[in-house]
């Protein structure tokens, strides 16, 4: 009974597949023989009704198919939750670590502010004065007048107004 299951889902597995393969062929050129025709659609808008139809159809294929397969829908409605929120968390932190490294570059190229200098952060939940003591890929690194360092990301230091305290100048002179 077993082998007879699996032959018909077999079967049934090629047979959807094939038709696929051809309605995925005959289909775009349906439309841009429509499109061609009556002059309503641009060519960028007809790559575009294309590619909305393949996606459309591939999502149509892999329903038919867990179906032939017997794929409960709550199997596959956690499946695509569980694969949402990683792909939702990782986007997430990509953004982050990225933003934070071109704030940085932004701030070593535009240096509105430099290691030494004593700044403001205006932040109305958290305003922060502190010297800069360094200034990383990810992050500065401020040192308040009580001692206490603070570790602030780049991304929010483009992003708040800060104004600078008092700037670090070198007073040593220069003797040949």
């Amino acid at each position: 009974m077993l082998d007879n299951h699996f032959l018909v889902e077999t079967i049934a597995t090629i047979v959807t597949v094939a038709l696929f393969v051809m309605v995925r062929f005959f289909v775009p050129k349906i439309v841009r023989s429509f499109a061609q025709d009556s002059n309503i659609i641009e060519h960028r808008r007809t790559n575009l009704v294309v590619k909305y139809i393949k996606i459309l159809l591939n999502l149509l294929l892999l329903i038919v198919l867990f179906t032939i397969w017997g794929i409960r829908t709550t199997h596959i409605l956690l499946f695509a939750s569980s694969i949402s929120a990683v792909i939702g968390v990782a986007m997430f932190a990509q953004w982050s670590i990225l933003s934070n490294i071109t704030a940085g570059i932004i701030l070593f190229f535009n240096f509105p502010f430099k290691i030494g200098d004593v700044i403001l952060i205006h932040d109305k939940d958290f305003p922060v004065e502190g010297e800069i003591v360094d200034i990383t890929a990810f992050h500065a690194l401020l040192k308040t007048k009580d001692g206490e360092r603070i570790t602030y990301p780049n991304n929010l230091l483009i992003q708040k107004g800060i104004t600078i305290v008092k700037q670090y100048r070198d007073e040593q002179e220069f003797m040949d």
